[in-house]
């Protein structure tokens, strides 16, 4: 009898570790990539973007779009341990034949719910990032 005792008091235990490892994931999607107006590369009038995107520890990359200042990505992000008290953060970049070449940063915070977002790029290298998220409790 004590036996099964003990094996509640464990099953109880691991439960409660469960729920607490689960209400400090969440779940975030990253959808709607895209850009307007991409100006800056020197060699071309036309650059090949694509996007890299982190939330917390986790990381994607959208494919590049060949001679395109105003891409779409129709690609889908899904972060599930990514959490409210992490950033997400997205890289504008250019496809060069050996490097690419970064064009931007945008870091925000996440908030629960979904939101659309947007990032103008300065410097040389001008445009717009737009994305949108959704951040699960």
């Amino acid at each position: 009898m004590a036996v099964f005792y003990d094996l509640r008091l464990v099953s109880l235990a691991v439960l409660m570790l469960a729920s607490q490892l689960d209400s400090a994931s969440a779940a975030v999607r990253v959808f709607d990539l895209h850009a307007k107006g991409l100006t800056g590369d020197l060699v071309e009038n036309f650059i090949d973007p694509y996007v890299k995107v982190w939330c917390g520890g986790s990381f994607g990359r959208t494919g590049y779009r060949e001679d395109n200042n105003n891409p779409t990505w129709y690609v889908e992000f899904n972060f599930p341990y990514c959490n409210r008290d992490d950033k997400i953060r997205l890289e504008l970049w250019d496809q060069d034949l050996i490097y690419g070449e970064h064009f931007g940063t945008c870091v925000g915070d996440l908030e629960y719910g979904t939101f659309s977002m947007y990032c103008e790029l300065h410097g040389g290298k001008r445009g717009t990032l737009f994305f949108n998220y959704e951040l699960k409790p």
